[in-house]
């Protein structure tokens, strides 16, 4: 057990749970620390074992002050969030190592992951729907109307399954536009979608019909694997797909904030295949995003490894101004954080104006996080937050359980608390108050008007030359009036009257709280009595699902509609019917008065697509303020000083008498929306889903393998699985397999993308009975070794020396044959002769892929010579059983006169140090020395067990 054992305690407010007490253990210095470096802290205490956490490492977080990018410091979260298919490798892996386990004498049933683990299903089935429902959407149609713009069709603007809801930071599949498709489970048992909010049958062409069928078959063996995992692993829980929320709100299902097993109280913390991971940090939980071989290494229960990191404090001050939306505040945080250089550090808010930030403005700019680059954006929990967990229907014992446990061990965040805010390596200060809001326009997006100034603007640009801004409406016409008879009704046209105005969920950073204050600004107003005018075209596209949730639940859709506001985009007869031109009598006066009349939305990008051609100038802005630009009917007002129209009694209605306050836009947020969104999701968790729940799976203890299938077979990891450790073997013989050059990336050497049709996957596949159009991807395929071995530098943009110009291939010497790189690794391996590969600096940069490793083991790899190595890259080797050896300084291939066509003997003295030296022969007589770059005993252990893998299977036997 852990030597830190005394520092265990009771609860005072419920003795029966225990806790370590770290704040007691570190004294002063705990008390300084950031809260993310205490997570850090608590973590490498409960954690430690003398061998994979050491004392030391406890000891060096808590110097986090001094030590902070000088060591690397283990973490061994509470938790992995695997989604979807990036997690079938590490399945198959646990399936594989069931099998290993078996053949060596010892229990299957022992072999489960060592910490739990979700894995959500929902991401790639809709992706690989999408593709199919972009080429064949209707067009909404309606002439010149506000159309939705093409990718909003209206197959993918359906209603349960929203997009993320800070989507600016979703890199990846769902961040593409136009990527959310239809609910295939309606259209596969052929039932026709229904609009959401009419109800009446969306229009759906046939062929989306076939291909979601052949989509569903595609992806069934996979699906069964999957529920095979989730019956006969403990520690694996999955989220079926089609559970129907958008994908944060799984992620926050899935959070605990403090975690409680048998009694016993930790923070939760998180890492993950999902590039939205960070998002949890807005709840206080510490997590973000790793690739697949480390979250594979920390569900087989080793630490994960990093630099102690600098923590950047971002202070939040003032208070925002009434006006400005979460959008907004959002961007303007976020813009702060990329001008601060963040890179590769943790972010953590404090100050007075964190609580002014809702959960979801916390978990959007915490998703944001590739945007500027930091590790993580860290919100400790605090008020704000337990009030949004009750909100997601947390009883209220486990609640007290949990400020109790946070407030003891000082992970709680206090606005009135007196001990003083921890030391920041640096401080990036955002006053709220300077946060105003923007419109954008007239023509392009990039130039942007403070709403306050927005009359001025507009003036000076019918003032200037016409260009990117100006319209050159001479001055005596800019005050110009034209009656126009409409519905029986006069009215007058000037320069700055609106005539468009659609209220669209905008697809880059739409947080949906901005659409609700669009709807509680639409309520306040009919309460007042104010109208729009019945010529202005109004629209309201909800995009997602999630923003349909928000607009439903919190009963404003009445309120939008009578102000004309009503819903298209979504392809049924209703929708198509909202979307008409602007009428006939307003278009003859714009163009017989010569009149700027203008058009306001929210969201899209397509400004010059002109939404008609006599609407001569275009904002942008936010929902509220669309619906407000719409009452008001012109541009040109000041907010401040005159009224957007009279109300009931002839009373003089300013727009902050109905701009919805933050306070009651959370109130609203968090009592209506949340709980029912949870409650919904609750629901259709503990029922699951009808598919789902169908779908057969055998529930062996070890996975009944299909000798035919060609997405999941057994991987040989394990094939030499022994329960003690061998001494290193010495490498004889071996031969080049490679000749690279400098900066060779994981992209090089992992398998990735669509399978080329001359490649060696190919001749495989086809071999089993594909035809091309067949093949899926390699991501596809990354649960079956054959395909992806074959895969590996097969990279047509790869520099084999030996060849002298780019492409996947390479010579078998002893042949003399030009061959794919796996072909010519096969023949070594039939040889019984070992490969090696040479390559220059900085070998495996770029992003951490799981088979840039495991491909060259399954090759015959048995070590990497090379000048450099990415660090993660060079752990990841030794992980899989690859020795990483570099030259000596200043050495390399071309001065020690290699030609890469000698055969290599590399002698192993039966002792292993970190980084000691080794002597390389070659078959042409030459000697030469090379480091062996083992960082720690640790390394050198799992190193002598053939990997990590092997070194974890060992412990079930």
């Amino acid at each position: 057990g852990s030597p830190y054992q005394p520092v265990i305690e009771a609860l005072e407010s419920h003795p029966q749970k225990k806790f370590y007490n770290v704040s007691k253990l570190g004294g002063a210095k705990y008390d300084t620390l950031p809260y993310s470096i205490r997570v850090l802290f608590e973590s490498s205490v409960r954690h430690c074992d003398g061998f994979l956490v050491k004392e030391t490492d406890a000891m060096n977080i808590l110097d986090w002050k001094t030590k902070q990018n000088h060591v690397e410091v283990p973490f061994c979260p509470a938790r992995v969030v695997l989604q979807d298919f990036t997690g079938i490798p590490a399945m198959v892996d646990f399936a594989a190592m069931r099998e290993a386990v078996r053949n060596a004498g010892g229990d299957p049933v022992k072999v489960n992951p060592a910490c739990p683990t979700d894995l959500t299903v929902d991401h790639s089935l809709q992706i690989d729907f999408s593709k199919c429902a972009i080429q064949n959407a209707p067009n909404p149609g309606g002439g010149e109307a506000p159309k939705v713009p093409a990718r909003l069709s209206p197959l993918r603007a359906q209603p349960r399954k929203g997009p993320c809801r800070g989507q600016a930071g979703c890199r990846g599949p769902c961040g593409e536009p136009g990527r959310h498709p239809g609910p295939f489970s309606a259209q596969i048992e052929n039932t026709p979608i229904l609009c959401p909010f009419h109800l009446q049958p969306v229009p759906e062409p046939e062929t989306v019909l076939k291909n979601q069928e052949m989509e569903f078959g595609r992806n069934r063996e996979r699906l069964q694997f999957f529920k095979w995992s989730s019956k006969v692993f403990k520690n694996i829980s999955i989220i079926p797909p089609e559970t129907g929320m958008a994908h944060q709100v799984n992620l926050e299902y899935l959070s605990k904030v403090v975690f409680e097993v048998k009694d016993f109280l930790y923070p939760d913390s998180v890492v993950g295949t999902d590039s939205h991971t960070t998002m949890v940090n807005g709840l206080g939980i510490l997590g973000w995003g790793v690739g697949g071989i480390e979250t594979e290494a920390v569900m087989l229960g080793m630490p994960l490894t990093l630099t102690l990191p600098e923590v950047v404090g971002c202070e939040l001050t003032g208070t925002v101004s009434p006006f400005a939306t979460s959008i907004d505040i959002v961007l303007s945080i976020t813009k702060h954080l990329r001008q601060a250089e963040v890179a590769g550090k943790f972010v953590e808010f404090f100050g007075s104006g964190v609580s002014q930030l809702s959960v979801a403005d916390r978990t959007t700019i915490a998703n944001m996080c590739p945007e500027y680059g930091a590790i993580l954006s860290f919100f400790p929990v605090d008020n704000v937050t337990l009030k949004h967990l009750k909100h997601t229907g947390l009883d209220k014992a486990k609640l007290e359980v949990m400020e109790a446990y946070l407030k003891a061990v000082k992970l709680f965040r206090n606005d009135e608390s007196s001990s003083g805010e921890p030391e920041y390596s640096q401080v990036v200060q955002v006053s709220l108050s300077s946060i105003v809001p923007y419109v954008s326009g007239p023509k392009r997006s990039q130039d942007r008007v403070a709403v306050n100034n927005m009359k001025s603007d507009f003036q000076a640009c019918l003032n200037e030359k016409c260009g990117v801004k100006g319209f050159q409406i001479a001055a005596e016409k800019q005050n110009d009036t034209v009656p126009v008879q409409y519905e029986g009704n006069e009215y007058k046209l000037s320069h700055g009257c609106v005539v468009v105005a659609a209220v669209i969920s905008c697809t880059n950073n739409c947080n949906p709280s901005v659409m609700l204050a669009a709807g509680l600004l639409a309520k306040k107003a009919v309460e007042a009595g104010l109208e729009v005018k019945p010529y202005i075209r109004t629209s309201l596209s909800p995009g997602s699902g999630m923003v349909t949730h928000y607009l439903s639940s919190s009963g404003v859709l009445p309120y939008l509609s009578k102000l004309g506001f009503e819903v298209v985009g979504y392809g049924c007869s209703t929708c198509v019917g909202n979307t008409a031109p602007l009428p006939e009598a307003i278009r003859n006066a714009i163009k017989q008065g010569d009149i700027i009349a203008c058009g306001v939305l929210s969201g899209t990008k397509n400004f010059e697509g002109r939404l008609c051609d006599c609407v001569r100038a275009n904002y942008l802005a936010s929902p509220p303020l669309v619906v407000a630009y719409a009452i008001a009917g012109t541009v040109r007002i000041d907010f401040d000083t005159e009224p957007l129209g009279t109300g009931f009694d002839g009373k003089s209605i300013y727009l902050r008498d109905i701009w919805p306050t933050r306070k009651e836009l959370h109130t609203v947020e968090e009592e209506c929306v949340i709980s029912s969104m949870f409650k919904e999701l609750k629901e259709k968790m503990e029922k699951g889903n009808k598919r789902w729940n169908l779908l057969e799976a055998p529930e062996s203890t070890l996975f009944p393998w299909d000798s035919k299938s060609t997405y999941i077979r057994c991987p040989s990891f394990f094939d030499k699985l022994a329960k003690d450790p061998v001494s290193p073997q010495p490498v004889e013989n071996a031969h080049v397999l490679l000749y690279l050059g400098d900066s060779v990336t994981t992209d090089h050497i992992s398998p990735a993308g669509s399978i080329a049709r001359s490649s060696a996957a190919a001749k495989y596949l086809t071999s089993k009975g594909l035809t091309p159009r067949e093949f899926n991807s390699y991501g596809a395929r990354r649960g079956n070794d054959a395909v992806m071995t074959r895969g590996t530098f097969a990279n047509i943009k790869l520099l084999n020396k030996f060849i002298g110009k780019p492409a996947p291939k390479t010579i078998h010497f002893p042949s003399g044959q030009t061959l794919d790189v796996f072909e010519a690794a096969e023949l070594y391996q039939r040889e019984g002769i070992p490969v090696i590969i040479l390559a220059g600096k900085k070998y495996g940069l770029g992003s951490s892929r799981d088979w840039a490793a495991k491909g060259p083991f399954l090759l015959g790899v048995k070590a990497v010579l090379a000048e450099s190595y990415e660090k993660v890259h060079r752990s990841q080797l030794i992980g899989i059983g690859i020795a990483p050896l570099q030259f000596r300084p200043g050495e390399n291939p071309t001065t020690l006169g290699l030609t890469g066509r000698e055969q290599f003997s590399i002698l192993f003295p039966p002792e292993l140090s970190p980084r000691m030296t080794l002597d390389i022969k070659t078959s042409t007589g030459k000697v030469f020395s090379v480091i062996a770059l083992f960082e720690n005993n640790m390394e050198i252990t799992l190193y002598k067990y053939g990997g990590s893998l092997n070194f974890v299977a060992r412990r079930f036997l």
